[in-house]
Protein backbone atom coordinates (compact mmCIF):
# COMPACT_ATOMS: atom_id res chain seq x y z
CA UNK A 1 0.00 0.00 0.00
CA UNK A 2 1.28 3.41 -0.84
CA UNK A 3 1.77 6.01 2.06
CA UNK A 4 -1.24 8.60 2.80
CA UNK A 5 -0.88 11.77 0.34
CA UNK A 6 -2.65 13.33 3.21
CA UNK A 7 -1.91 12.03 6.95
CA UNK A 8 -4.13 15.26 8.85
CA UNK A 9 -5.71 14.23 12.13
CA UNK A 10 -6.05 11.20 14.14
CA UNK A 11 -9.13 8.98 12.90
CA UNK A 12 -12.41 9.84 14.53
CA UNK A 13 -13.59 7.90 17.14
CA UNK A 14 -15.00 4.90 15.85
CA UNK A 15 -19.21 4.92 16.36
CA UNK A 16 -18.32 8.20 18.86
CA UNK A 17 -21.82 7.92 20.23
CA UNK A 18 -21.25 4.68 21.82
CA UNK A 19 -17.42 4.46 21.77
CA UNK A 20 -16.11 3.77 25.54
CA UNK A 21 -19.37 4.24 27.15
CA UNK A 22 -19.41 0.46 28.83
CA UNK A 23 -16.70 0.13 31.75
CA UNK A 24 -13.96 -2.09 30.45
CA UNK A 25 -11.78 -2.13 33.85
CA UNK A 26 -10.74 -5.41 35.09
CA UNK A 27 -13.41 -6.88 37.48
CA UNK A 28 -12.87 -8.97 40.73
CA UNK A 29 -14.06 -12.28 39.10
CA UNK A 30 -13.58 -14.32 35.95
CA UNK A 31 -17.71 -14.41 35.67
CA UNK A 32 -17.62 -10.19 35.73
CA UNK A 33 -15.09 -9.71 33.05
CA UNK A 34 -16.29 -12.04 30.81
CA UNK A 35 -20.13 -10.50 31.54
CA UNK A 36 -18.69 -7.03 30.72
CA UNK A 37 -17.14 -7.81 27.56
CA UNK A 38 -19.93 -10.20 26.43
CA UNK A 39 -22.28 -8.21 23.76
CA UNK A 40 -19.62 -7.77 20.62
CA UNK A 41 -19.50 -11.50 20.32
CA UNK A 42 -22.75 -11.79 19.37
CA UNK A 43 -23.25 -8.97 17.32
CA UNK A 44 -20.21 -10.53 15.07
CA UNK A 45 -22.12 -14.38 15.52
CA UNK A 46 -25.52 -12.85 13.53
CA UNK A 47 -23.12 -12.89 10.38
CA UNK A 48 -22.58 -16.59 10.82
CA UNK A 49 -26.16 -17.65 10.91
CA UNK A 50 -27.80 -15.34 8.55
CA UNK A 51 -30.51 -15.89 5.69
CA UNK A 52 -27.85 -16.74 2.98
CA UNK A 53 -26.58 -19.13 5.02
CA UNK A 54 -29.81 -21.26 5.82
CA UNK A 55 -30.67 -22.73 2.67
CA UNK A 56 -26.81 -23.76 2.11
CA UNK A 57 -26.80 -25.63 5.21
CA UNK A 58 -30.35 -27.16 4.71
CA UNK A 59 -29.23 -28.35 0.79
CA UNK A 60 -26.25 -29.74 2.59
CA UNK A 61 -27.88 -31.54 4.81
CA UNK A 62 -30.78 -33.13 3.17
CA UNK A 63 -28.67 -33.85 0.08
CA UNK A 64 -25.45 -35.81 1.97
CA UNK A 65 -26.55 -36.21 5.21
CA UNK A 66 -23.26 -35.14 7.91
CA UNK A 67 -20.87 -35.18 5.93
CA UNK A 68 -20.37 -31.72 5.30
CA UNK A 69 -20.31 -31.30 9.27
CA UNK A 70 -16.91 -30.99 9.29
CA UNK A 71 -16.82 -28.11 6.83
CA UNK A 72 -19.26 -26.33 9.24
CA UNK A 73 -16.60 -27.36 12.31
CA UNK A 74 -13.28 -26.03 10.18
CA UNK A 75 -15.56 -22.83 8.27
CA UNK A 76 -16.14 -21.79 12.64
CA UNK A 77 -12.53 -22.08 13.59
CA UNK A 78 -11.01 -19.78 10.97
CA UNK A 79 -13.49 -17.40 12.07
CA UNK A 80 -12.89 -17.71 15.06
CA UNK A 81 -9.31 -16.18 14.24
CA UNK A 82 -10.12 -13.54 11.91
CA UNK A 83 -12.35 -12.36 14.63
CA UNK A 84 -9.62 -12.36 17.04
CA UNK A 85 -7.27 -10.54 15.52
CA UNK A 86 -10.24 -8.01 14.61
CA UNK A 87 -11.44 -6.97 18.16
CA UNK A 88 -7.38 -7.40 18.76
CA UNK A 89 -6.62 -4.25 16.29
CA UNK A 90 -9.53 -2.50 17.58
CA UNK A 91 -8.63 -3.14 21.53
CA UNK A 92 -5.23 -2.21 20.96
CA UNK A 93 -4.91 0.77 18.42
CA UNK A 94 -8.14 2.52 18.88
CA UNK A 95 -9.20 2.54 15.22
CA UNK A 96 -11.19 0.06 13.35
CA UNK A 97 -10.35 -1.97 10.25
CA UNK A 98 -11.39 0.68 7.99
CA UNK A 99 -9.32 3.08 10.01
CA UNK A 100 -6.43 1.26 10.15
CA UNK A 101 -6.48 0.91 6.63
CA UNK A 102 -6.94 4.21 5.25
CA UNK A 103 -3.73 5.24 7.28
CA UNK A 104 -2.04 3.33 4.88
CA UNK A 105 -3.53 4.27 2.21
CA UNK A 106 -3.88 7.60 0.05
CA UNK A 107 -7.29 9.62 -0.96
CA UNK A 108 -7.82 7.22 -4.59
CA UNK A 109 -7.12 3.68 -2.66
CA UNK A 110 -9.22 4.77 0.05
CA UNK A 111 -12.12 5.56 -2.07
CA UNK A 112 -11.95 2.34 -3.93
CA UNK A 113 -11.49 -0.17 -0.78
CA UNK A 114 -14.57 1.74 0.92
CA UNK A 115 -16.54 1.14 -2.80
CA UNK A 116 -15.87 -2.43 -2.25
CA UNK A 117 -17.01 -2.64 1.10
CA UNK A 118 -20.04 -1.08 0.78
CA UNK A 119 -21.17 -3.34 -2.24
CA UNK A 120 -20.25 -6.21 0.15
CA UNK A 121 -22.33 -4.32 3.29
CA UNK A 122 -24.96 -3.94 0.40
CA UNK A 123 -24.90 -7.87 -0.90
CA UNK A 124 -24.87 -8.44 2.83
CA UNK A 125 -27.94 -6.40 3.87
CA UNK A 126 -30.02 -7.53 0.54
CA UNK A 127 -29.85 -11.18 1.66
CA UNK A 128 -31.60 -9.68 4.98
CA UNK A 129 -33.94 -8.01 3.56
CA UNK A 130 -35.02 -10.82 1.74
CA UNK A 131 -34.59 -13.28 4.64
CA UNK A 132 -37.01 -10.62 6.80
CA UNK A 133 -39.78 -10.11 3.70
CA UNK A 134 -40.19 -13.68 3.14
CA UNK A 135 -40.59 -14.37 6.52
CA UNK A 136 -43.37 -11.56 6.81
CA UNK A 137 -44.73 -13.03 3.85
CA UNK A 138 -44.89 -16.53 5.43
CA UNK A 139 -46.32 -15.50 8.77
CA UNK A 140 -48.68 -12.71 7.84
CA UNK A 141 -49.25 -13.39 4.25
CA UNK A 142 -47.84 -10.09 3.46
CA UNK A 143 -47.03 -9.09 -0.07
CA UNK A 144 -43.34 -9.27 -0.67
CA UNK A 145 -42.88 -5.75 -1.92
CA UNK A 146 -44.72 -4.27 1.29
CA UNK A 147 -42.11 -6.67 3.39
CA UNK A 148 -39.12 -5.25 1.68
CA UNK A 149 -40.31 -1.64 2.23
CA UNK A 150 -41.68 -2.35 5.89
CA UNK A 151 -37.56 -3.17 6.28
CA UNK A 152 -36.75 0.40 6.00
CA UNK A 153 -38.55 0.93 9.57
CA UNK A 154 -35.66 -1.45 10.98
CA UNK A 155 -33.62 1.84 10.35
CA UNK A 156 -35.51 4.01 12.61
CA UNK A 157 -35.76 1.27 15.49
CA UNK A 158 -31.93 0.81 15.21
CA UNK A 159 -31.53 4.46 15.65
CA UNK A 160 -33.75 4.63 19.07
CA UNK A 161 -32.34 1.93 20.35
CA UNK A 162 -28.57 3.79 20.04
CA UNK A 163 -30.17 6.31 22.10
CA UNK A 164 -31.21 4.37 24.78
CA UNK A 165 -27.60 2.38 24.85
CA UNK A 166 -25.52 0.18 23.28
CA UNK A 167 -26.44 -2.45 25.54
CA UNK A 168 -29.70 -2.53 24.88
CA UNK A 169 -28.65 -3.44 21.06
CA UNK A 170 -26.56 -6.23 22.79
CA UNK A 171 -29.74 -7.69 24.79
CA UNK A 172 -31.72 -7.73 21.95
CA UNK A 173 -29.46 -9.08 19.63
CA UNK A 174 -29.01 -12.12 22.21
CA UNK A 175 -32.99 -12.32 22.44
CA UNK A 176 -33.05 -13.02 19.07
CA UNK A 177 -29.71 -15.54 18.97
CA UNK A 178 -31.46 -17.36 21.74
CA UNK A 179 -35.01 -17.42 19.96
CA UNK A 180 -33.36 -19.11 16.77
CA UNK A 181 -31.29 -21.75 18.54
CA UNK A 182 -34.07 -22.82 20.76
CA UNK A 183 -36.61 -22.95 17.68
CA UNK A 184 -33.89 -24.78 15.52
CA UNK A 185 -32.74 -26.78 18.45
CA UNK A 186 -36.72 -28.01 19.23
CA UNK A 187 -37.44 -29.01 15.56
CA UNK A 188 -34.21 -31.12 15.95
CA UNK A 189 -35.54 -32.43 18.99
CA UNK A 190 -38.88 -33.43 17.41
CA UNK A 191 -37.11 -35.26 14.51
CA UNK A 192 -35.13 -38.44 16.70
CA UNK A 193 -31.91 -37.60 14.88
CA UNK A 194 -29.63 -41.06 15.52
CA UNK A 195 -27.30 -38.29 17.49
CA UNK A 196 -24.03 -41.30 16.73
CA UNK A 197 -24.31 -41.37 13.33
CA UNK A 198 -24.22 -37.32 13.08
CA UNK A 199 -21.49 -37.36 15.51
CA UNK A 200 -19.33 -39.32 12.41
CA UNK A 201 -19.81 -36.11 10.42
CA UNK A 202 -17.21 -33.97 12.74
CA UNK A 203 -14.54 -36.11 10.89
CA UNK A 204 -13.44 -35.47 7.54
CA UNK A 205 -14.49 -37.95 4.89
CA UNK A 206 -12.81 -38.52 1.25
CA UNK A 207 -16.53 -38.39 -0.15
CA UNK A 208 -16.02 -34.06 0.84
CA UNK A 209 -13.72 -34.33 -2.69
CA UNK A 210 -15.90 -35.47 -5.13
CA UNK A 211 -17.73 -32.93 -7.19
CA UNK A 212 -21.04 -32.08 -5.76
CA UNK A 213 -20.25 -32.63 -2.05
CA UNK A 214 -17.26 -30.22 -2.87
CA UNK A 215 -19.12 -27.57 -4.57
CA UNK A 216 -21.65 -27.56 -1.47
CA UNK A 217 -18.64 -27.65 0.94
CA UNK A 218 -17.15 -24.54 -1.15
CA UNK A 219 -21.18 -22.88 -0.40
CA UNK A 220 -20.62 -23.86 3.31
CA UNK A 221 -17.23 -22.20 3.51
CA UNK A 222 -17.50 -19.25 1.09
CA UNK A 223 -20.60 -17.71 2.65
CA UNK A 224 -19.51 -18.38 6.07
CA UNK A 225 -16.44 -15.78 6.58
CA UNK A 226 -18.08 -12.17 5.78
CA UNK A 227 -16.02 -9.34 5.30
CA UNK A 228 -18.44 -6.80 7.21
CA UNK A 229 -17.88 -8.67 10.48
CA UNK A 230 -14.02 -7.95 10.76
CA UNK A 231 -14.53 -4.25 10.03
CA UNK A 232 -17.88 -4.70 12.88
CA UNK A 233 -15.99 -6.57 15.00
CA UNK A 234 -13.16 -4.47 15.14
CA UNK A 235 -15.57 -1.29 15.76
CA UNK A 236 -17.92 -2.20 18.28
CA UNK A 237 -15.36 -3.98 20.65
CA UNK A 238 -14.54 -0.08 21.21
CA UNK A 239 -17.35 0.63 23.17
CA UNK A 240 -15.94 -1.04 26.37
CA UNK A 241 -13.72 1.56 27.77
CA UNK A 242 -10.00 0.50 27.48
CA UNK A 243 -6.78 2.49 29.21
CA UNK A 244 -4.51 2.47 26.25
CA UNK A 245 -1.05 4.00 27.77
CA UNK A 246 -1.87 0.42 29.99
CA UNK A 247 -0.21 -2.99 28.24
CA UNK A 248 -1.77 -4.57 31.26
CA UNK A 249 -5.00 -2.88 30.71
CA UNK A 250 -5.64 -3.96 26.69
CA UNK A 251 -4.09 -7.49 27.72
CA UNK A 252 -6.82 -7.64 29.63
CA UNK A 253 -9.69 -6.74 27.02
CA UNK A 254 -7.70 -8.45 24.37
CA UNK A 255 -8.43 -11.67 26.93
CA UNK A 256 -12.15 -11.04 27.31
CA UNK A 257 -13.19 -9.91 23.92
CA UNK A 258 -11.71 -12.94 22.47
CA UNK A 259 -13.63 -15.51 24.94
CA UNK A 260 -16.83 -12.97 24.03
CA UNK A 261 -15.98 -13.73 20.22
CA UNK A 262 -15.57 -17.62 20.61
CA UNK A 263 -18.55 -18.10 22.52
CA UNK A 264 -20.42 -16.34 20.39
CA UNK A 265 -18.98 -17.85 17.46
CA UNK A 266 -19.24 -21.51 19.07
CA UNK A 267 -23.19 -20.71 19.20
CA UNK A 268 -22.98 -19.69 15.85
CA UNK A 269 -21.76 -23.11 15.21
CA UNK A 270 -24.36 -24.73 16.92
CA UNK A 271 -26.88 -23.12 14.88
CA UNK A 272 -25.29 -24.07 11.39
CA UNK A 273 -24.85 -27.82 12.66
CA UNK A 274 -29.00 -27.56 13.52
CA UNK A 275 -29.96 -25.89 10.18
CA UNK A 276 -27.86 -29.21 8.63
CA UNK A 277 -28.98 -31.78 10.86
CA UNK A 278 -32.74 -30.60 10.07
CA UNK A 279 -31.64 -30.99 6.21
CA UNK A 280 -30.70 -34.31 7.00
CA UNK A 281 -33.24 -35.30 8.77
CA UNK A 282 -36.29 -33.96 7.45
CA UNK A 283 -35.37 -33.54 3.76
CA UNK A 284 -33.53 -36.49 2.91
CA UNK A 285 -35.04 -38.55 -0.30
CA UNK A 286 -36.77 -35.40 -1.54
CA UNK A 287 -36.30 -34.01 -4.91
CA UNK A 288 -33.98 -31.19 -4.18
CA UNK A 289 -36.64 -28.23 -5.06
CA UNK A 290 -38.09 -29.41 -2.26
CA UNK A 291 -35.78 -27.18 -0.24
CA UNK A 292 -34.10 -25.13 -2.84
CA UNK A 293 -35.50 -22.29 -1.20
CA UNK A 294 -36.34 -20.58 2.28
CA UNK A 295 -40.35 -20.71 1.02
CA UNK A 296 -39.79 -24.05 -0.40
CA UNK A 297 -38.08 -25.08 3.26
CA UNK A 298 -41.06 -24.09 4.84
CA UNK A 299 -43.90 -25.45 3.01
CA UNK A 300 -42.22 -28.66 3.11
CA UNK A 301 -41.71 -28.55 7.03
CA UNK A 302 -45.69 -27.74 6.40
CA UNK A 303 -46.44 -30.94 4.61
CA UNK A 304 -43.57 -32.92 6.67
CA UNK A 305 -44.68 -36.34 8.40
CA UNK A 306 -41.51 -36.50 10.17
CA UNK A 307 -42.20 -34.34 13.10
CA UNK A 308 -44.66 -36.63 14.14
CA UNK A 309 -47.32 -36.08 17.04
CA UNK A 310 -46.46 -32.34 16.73
CA UNK A 311 -48.56 -30.22 14.30
CA UNK A 312 -46.72 -29.46 10.96
CA UNK A 313 -48.30 -25.99 10.62
CA UNK A 314 -46.65 -25.24 14.34
CA UNK A 315 -43.42 -26.31 13.06
CA UNK A 316 -43.24 -24.33 9.83
CA UNK A 317 -44.41 -21.01 11.74
CA UNK A 318 -41.74 -21.58 14.34
CA UNK A 319 -39.08 -22.14 11.29
CA UNK A 320 -40.30 -18.56 10.03
CA UNK A 321 -40.13 -16.93 13.47
CA UNK A 322 -36.63 -18.25 13.47
CA UNK A 323 -36.04 -16.25 10.03
CA UNK A 324 -37.95 -13.36 11.13
CA UNK A 325 -35.02 -13.00 13.72
CA UNK A 326 -32.40 -13.74 11.92
CA UNK A 327 -32.97 -11.34 9.49
CA UNK A 328 -34.12 -8.70 11.98
CA UNK A 329 -30.58 -9.41 13.69
CA UNK A 330 -28.68 -9.16 10.72
CA UNK A 331 -30.26 -6.00 9.32
CA UNK A 332 -29.27 -4.12 12.55
CA UNK A 333 -24.93 -5.11 12.18
CA UNK A 334 -25.11 -4.12 8.49
CA UNK A 335 -26.35 -0.50 9.20
CA UNK A 336 -23.94 -0.37 11.96
CA UNK A 337 -21.29 -1.02 9.71
CA UNK A 338 -22.02 0.58 7.21
CA UNK A 339 -20.89 3.60 9.96
CA UNK A 340 -18.31 2.10 10.38
CA UNK A 341 -16.93 1.97 6.76
CA UNK A 342 -18.09 5.53 5.94
CA UNK A 343 -16.33 7.24 8.41
CA UNK A 344 -13.32 4.99 8.57
CA UNK A 345 -12.60 5.15 4.53
CA UNK A 346 -13.90 8.35 3.98
CA UNK A 347 -14.03 10.38 6.74
CA UNK A 348 -17.71 11.41 6.45
CA UNK A 349 -20.04 12.46 9.39
CA UNK A 350 -23.67 12.13 8.30
CA UNK A 351 -26.97 12.73 10.94
CA UNK A 352 -27.14 9.61 12.50
CA UNK A 353 -30.91 8.95 11.13
CA UNK A 354 -29.58 9.78 7.35
CA UNK A 355 -26.35 7.42 7.24
CA UNK A 356 -28.44 4.53 8.30
CA UNK A 357 -31.40 5.55 5.93
CA UNK A 358 -28.82 5.70 2.99
CA UNK A 359 -27.43 2.33 3.53
CA UNK A 360 -30.51 0.52 4.21
CA UNK A 361 -31.85 2.09 0.91
CA UNK A 362 -29.10 0.86 -0.79
CA UNK A 363 -30.06 -2.38 -0.35
CA UNK A 364 -33.65 -2.18 -0.75
CA UNK A 365 -33.82 -0.73 -4.11
CA UNK A 366 -32.36 -3.41 -5.96
CA UNK A 367 -34.62 -5.69 -4.25
CA UNK A 368 -37.73 -3.63 -4.83
CA UNK A 369 -36.99 -3.80 -8.61
CA UNK A 370 -36.47 -7.18 -8.82
CA UNK A 371 -39.82 -7.62 -6.57
CA UNK A 372 -41.71 -5.43 -8.83
CA UNK A 373 -40.01 -6.30 -12.68
CA UNK A 374 -40.45 -10.60 -11.76
CA UNK A 375 -44.15 -9.55 -10.29
CA UNK A 376 -43.03 -10.65 -6.31
CA UNK A 377 -41.33 -14.10 -7.65
CA UNK A 378 -39.73 -16.12 -4.95
CA UNK A 379 -37.57 -17.71 -7.80
CA UNK A 380 -36.39 -14.33 -8.58
CA UNK A 381 -35.37 -13.51 -4.82
CA UNK A 382 -33.51 -16.54 -4.58
CA UNK A 383 -31.64 -15.80 -7.63
CA UNK A 384 -31.12 -12.50 -6.27
CA UNK A 385 -29.72 -13.43 -3.02
CA UNK A 386 -27.41 -16.16 -4.52
CA UNK A 387 -25.79 -13.67 -6.67
CA UNK A 388 -25.12 -10.83 -3.62
CA UNK A 389 -23.13 -13.95 -2.22
CA UNK A 390 -20.69 -13.07 -5.20
CA UNK A 391 -19.86 -10.06 -3.92
CA UNK A 392 -19.35 -10.91 -0.63
CA UNK A 393 -16.91 -13.24 -1.93
CA UNK A 394 -14.93 -10.43 -4.19
CA UNK A 395 -14.81 -8.36 -1.20
CA UNK A 396 -13.13 -11.03 1.53
CA UNK A 397 -9.51 -10.56 0.15
CA UNK A 398 -9.93 -6.99 0.90
CA UNK A 399 -10.62 -7.19 4.36
CA UNK A 400 -8.58 -10.35 5.52
CA UNK A 401 -5.04 -10.18 3.70
CA UNK A 402 -5.04 -6.53 5.33
CA UNK A 403 -6.05 -7.32 8.75
CA UNK A 404 -3.64 -10.03 8.85
CA UNK A 405 -0.85 -7.84 8.07
CA UNK A 406 -1.87 -5.19 10.11
CA UNK A 407 -2.41 -7.10 13.14
CA UNK A 408 1.15 -8.77 12.44
CA UNK A 409 2.77 -5.33 12.38
CA UNK A 410 5.19 -4.63 15.37
CA UNK A 411 4.76 -1.30 14.32
CA UNK A 412 1.27 -0.96 14.31
CA UNK A 413 0.02 -3.58 17.34
CA UNK A 414 3.49 -2.92 19.13
CA UNK A 415 5.85 -5.81 20.03
CA UNK A 416 3.47 -7.27 23.11
CA UNK A 417 0.42 -7.75 20.66
CA UNK A 418 1.84 -8.44 17.40
CA UNK A 419 1.03 -11.84 16.29
CA UNK A 420 3.28 -14.06 16.79
CA UNK A 421 4.69 -16.10 13.22
CA UNK A 422 2.62 -18.98 14.24
CA UNK A 423 -0.84 -17.04 13.88
CA UNK A 424 0.19 -15.39 10.63
CA UNK A 425 0.91 -18.11 8.94
CA UNK A 426 -2.19 -19.58 10.37
CA UNK A 427 -4.08 -16.84 8.94
CA UNK A 428 -2.36 -16.48 5.78
CA UNK A 429 -2.69 -20.14 5.08
CA UNK A 430 -6.90 -19.76 5.87
CA UNK A 431 -6.80 -16.30 3.86
CA UNK A 432 -5.20 -18.29 0.60
CA UNK A 433 -7.90 -21.02 1.22
CA UNK A 434 -10.83 -18.90 1.28
CA UNK A 435 -9.79 -16.76 -1.67
CA UNK A 436 -9.16 -19.63 -3.69
CA UNK A 437 -12.48 -21.86 -2.46
CA UNK A 438 -14.44 -18.62 -3.00
CA UNK A 439 -12.94 -17.95 -6.49
CA UNK A 440 -14.03 -21.10 -7.43
CA UNK A 441 -17.88 -20.80 -5.59
CA UNK A 442 -17.68 -17.41 -7.83
CA UNK A 443 -16.98 -19.46 -11.17
CA UNK A 444 -19.79 -21.92 -10.88
CA UNK A 445 -21.98 -19.45 -9.80
CA UNK A 446 -21.16 -17.34 -13.27
CA UNK A 447 -21.32 -20.83 -15.32
CA UNK A 448 -24.04 -22.50 -13.34
CA UNK A 449 -21.78 -25.14 -12.90
CA UNK A 450 -22.14 -24.44 -9.18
Amino acid sequence: MSAPKDPGTPPMRTLAEVNSTIDGAPRTSRLRSLLAFTGPGLLVAVGYMDPGNWVTSIQSGALFGNLLLSVVLLSSLIAMLLQYMAAKLGVVTGMDLAQAMRTKTGKKTGFFLWIITELAIMATDIAEVIGSAIALNLLFGLNLTIGVLITVLDVFGLLLLMRLGFRKIEAIVAVLIFTIMGVMGWEVLISHPDYAYLAEGFLPHPDILHTSQLTMALGIIGATVMPHNLFLHSAIVQTRSVDRSSVASKKFAVKWATWDSNIQLAAAFLVNCLLLVMGAVMFAGQEPGSFSSLNAVYNSLKDSTVVGSVASSTVATLFAVALLASGQNSTITGTITGQVVMEGFMHIRLPMWLRRLVTRGLAVIPVIICTIMYNGSQAALDTLLVNSQVFLSLALPFAMFPLIALTASKRVMGREFANPYWVTILGLVSGVVLTILNAQLIWGVLTGSG
